[in-house]
């Protein structure tokens, strides 16, 4: 799952590039993320990834390596970047990478 297996033609990947640039979009996303997943076209696997909040699953499906951090950040914010924060413990359970408690 490297930068080669990127799908540059992945809505996801759009989604998560609009959503991180535009806050109203994001908001929208916060409250509605069918509507959200809707509006960028994203096909039903991805629907369902993003339900599960399924990291590794989009990952798999071609999501830009640079983008998979930032989708924790969607669900869980951003505000507290730091090894222990909400954002980073569900990116490091989504990859199944394992974490010493501090």
């Amino acid at each position: 799952m490297g930068i080669q297996d990127t799908d540059r033609t992945l809505p996801s990947n759009r989604m998560v590039f609009e959503l991180r640039r535009d806050q109203e979009r994001y908001q929208q996303f916060q409250q509605d993320i069918e509507a959200s997943m809707q509006h960028f076209g994203l096909t039903e696997p991805e629907r369902q990834a993003w339900r599960d909040m399924d990291i590794a699953g989009l990952a798999r499906m071609g999501v830009h390596p640079y983008f998979l951090p930032q989708i924790s950040r969607l669900f869980k914010g951003g505000g507290y970047n730091h090894n222990t924060s909400d954002a980073a413990r569900l990116y490091a359970e989504k990859m199944g990478i394992q974490q010493e408690d501090k």
